[in-house]
């Protein structure tokens, strides 16, 4: 089985990624959604941790070969930057979505000198304008951005231009089209409702796919 498949079929056993079109989930962006994904599900499986992290550190192995250093975004990317630094035998740290406003007041936690070669590591992207925001921080802060690996991603288009105005790849280790079709052949899924998850990752402010039901 292929790793992109096999990582498909975890996040569907353990409900990681969860369809359900018919009764949409609310975003806090108010965007009505047939999926829910919540990857901090993986750490608590051991099976799929173990694919998950591994799978990471190989993503940064063939894509990132002169990573450095680490970068968990705050807070879903923390655990798994430290388990796949901890693979590679490689520092990590992480970004904070803003400043503290005490102490040292710092955005970036662990050391990190200018000029080293980082890998931002996030659990999913959507619109991509999270990563992205970490992605300048760490830039601002002299750092140089490889790109990002993350576990999902959901392939929208403002998710995809947005990474690629910001010049930075990412590499995934499954997307939404592949659990898609995972989800069809293991029957997670009908597959009358493949067209309308597809017409959602197309254009979430468009609702129409919700009245596509059978």
């Amino acid at each position: 089985m292929e790793s992109k498949e096999r990582i498909a079929k975890d996040l569907l056993d353990i409900k990681a990624v969860f369809f359900r079109p018919d009764e949409p989930f609310l975003w806090a962006s108010g965007i009505k959604s047939p999926v829910y994904c919540d990857n901090r599900l993986t750490l608590t499986d051991t099976r799929v941790r173990a694919d998950v992290e591994n799978g990471l550190a190989e993503l940064i192995r063939a894509h990132y070969p002169q990573a450095e250093v680490l970068m968990g975004t705050s807070t879903a990317g923390i655990a798994h930057a430290a388990i796949t630094a901890h693979i590679l035998n490689l520092p990590m740290g992480y970004v904070r979505s803003s400043s503290k406003d005490h102490g040292r007041q710092n955005r970036i936690e662990g050391k990190l000198e200018k000029g080293q070669k980082v890998v931002v590591v996030e659990d999913l992207i959507s619109t991509g304008g999270s990563v992205i925001d970490v992605v300048e921080a760490l830039r601002e802060a002299g750092a140089q951005v490889l790109g990002i690996v993350s576990i999902f991603t959901y392939g929208m288009k403002k998710g995809l231009d947005r990474l690629r105005e910001a010049g930075v790849r990412n590499v995934s280790l499954t997307d939404f089209d592949g659990i898609v079709e995972v989800a069809g052949r293991e029957g997670y899924i009908k597959n009358d409702d493949i067209k309308r998850l597809i017409a959602f990752r197309d254009n979430p402010s468009d609702e129409s796919w919700m009245g596509e039901a059978k």
